[in-house]
């Protein structure tokens, strides 16, 4: 059950997500609370805290949720999910060409697969590999360019380094780094508060399914709460 939406406001032209007073609850169990956070054009915004936060069910927690993915696609608002959820046996472009699966994204689909290629070298080497025999780093590259096949406005990324060794991380971040420097709006969820700190503009801390602090994501990295809970810096 949610209650209160993610909406965009018509008078701002610069406002391309704001969620007010966001609950949502499983059943008898709620889990948010009173969420309000808004994400401007061309944005990178992170949603930071531990796992069980409520940061993932903050992503979907929205009247869209109800929606089918097809309809999802036209509001070019675009999910790629924790765990990546790619098809193992399907090869890289298979998985990359169902991003362009909905009907009014089917004749620009080349020409979009040849834009992630030129974005993602490394995705055009294994265009003709099973997605299943790739590396961690190289399936969320996969993940990210599935996204981004279906021309979405907002990107939002639940975990997308989760159970990545620390190399992979990195490069998972430049990936965000270099989509976001197309002009892609993005919303980030991510336990890694480091990395989700350095490549957002702006950031909200969720404990147990509450926003605790929010502000420029510089700021936050001085804060002494996320400093010492997140960052593992000592007073």
């Amino acid at each position: 059950m949610e209650q209160g939406s993610p909406v965009a406001d018509s008078r701002d032209p610069a406002l391309l997500l704001a969620a007010e007073n966001l609950q949502v609850a499983y059943g008898a169990i709620q889990v948010v609370w009173d969420v309000n956070l808004k994400l401007n054009c061309g944005d990178v915004v992170s949603i930071i805290g531990a796992n069980g936060a409520g940061k993932t069910t903050t992503l979907k927690g929205c009247d869209v949720t109800y929606e089918p993915a097809y309809q999802r696609v036209l509001h070019h608002l675009c999910l790629v999910p924790e765990g990546r959820e790619l098809w193992p046996r399907m090869t890289v472009e298979e998985n990359l060409l169902m991003g362009a699966y909905s009907r009014p994204l089917r004749p620009k689909a080349q020409q979009n697969l040849e834009r992630i290629y030129q974005m993602f070298p490394r995705l055009a080497e294994r265009r003709r590999q099973a997605c299943g025999t790739l590396s961690g780093g190289e399936q969320q590259m996969c993940a990210i360019g599935r996204g981004l096949m279906a021309e979405p406005r907002l990107l939002l990324l639940d975990e997308p380094s989760l159970g990545l060794s620390p190399i992979l991380v990195e490069q998972v971040f430049e990936i965000i780094r270099r989509v976001a420097a197309e002009g892609v709006s993005i919303l980030l969820a991510a336990q890694t508060a480091n990395d989700a700190l350095e490549v957002s503009r702006f950031a909200y801390v969720m404990e147990a399914g509450r926003i605790v602090l929010e502000g420029p994501s510089e700021e936050l990295r001085a804060s002494d709460h996320v400093r010492r809970v997140y960052l593992g810096v000592a007073d």
